[in-house]
């Protein structure tokens, strides 16, 4: 089945470091998800403590749900050079909640404006090609109710039909119910209704509640 599009821009799962040597000069791209533009700052911080004998670190940074915010510093390069290009990267990828910082040790050998726009560049992108994805989509909630009888075998459906289907199931709530919450693609809503009455013989639905939120899905599944 194909996969549905993400309806928000992509992050990254984890921390990814990559160095490349460019006329003597070594480039450390660090990109690390956040979930706020002080998180962002904060690793930038570190960054620099850790690499407090570097001539630059470069840095930029895209967050919030829809991309809308985002920052970006030459840390004393020339103006555009760095800070710049690496957010540009950025934005080509489609990404947000993500900061990258390009630390530079000198190595002696001027590049120019465009060697450094390249070199920060390719730092940020070459890093971000190392880099799990995690797509965000938006999903519509099912709740499905059964006998504690039944919920080994529900859960494993559930499972299996959530990893086919851009989905994610939710951890079960066991009362005097199994309790299990599905979040789907909007449109597949009826796919789900229609797997669990088949699965069930009719004694099991899944019903919808109406609610939706945006739900990370890694690349790939």
């Amino acid at each position: 089945m194909p996969e549905s599009q993400p309806s928000h821009p992509a992050t990254i799962a984890r921390p990814v470091e990559h160095e490349l040597v460019i006329r003597k000069s070594r480039f450390i791209a660090h990109v690390a998800p956040v979930t706020s533009p002080e998180e962002a700052d904060g690793i930038i911080v570190d960054v620099k403590r850790r690499h407090w004998d570097a001539r630059h670190n470069c840095s930029a940074q895209v967050t919030g749900l829809h991309g809308d915010r985002a920052r970006s510093s030459d840390d004393g390069e020339p103006s555009g050079t760095a800070g710049m290009p690496m957010l540009e990267v950025l934005r080509r990828r489609g990404l947000t909640d993500v900061v990258a910082i390009v630390t530079r040790y000198f190595g002696g050998v001027k590049l120019g404006a465009g060697g450094l726009v390249r070199a920060y560049s390719s730092a940020v992108s070459e890093a971000l090609d190392l880099a799990s994805l995690v797509d965000r989509r938006m999903l519509a909630e099912a709740v499905i109710v059964a006998s504690h009888a039944d919920a080994g075998r529900l859960d494993n459906l559930l499972r299996e039909w959530a990893s086919g289907n851009d989905a994610a199931l939710g951890e079960p709530e066991y009362g005097a119910q199994a309790t299990f919450a599905v979040w789907t693609p909007p449109a597949r809503l009826g796919a789900l209704a229609a797997e669990v009455s088949a699965a069930s013989a009719g004694e099991v639905t899944a019903t919808p509640t109406g609610r939706e939120r945006v739900v990370d899905v890694p690349r790939g599944r």
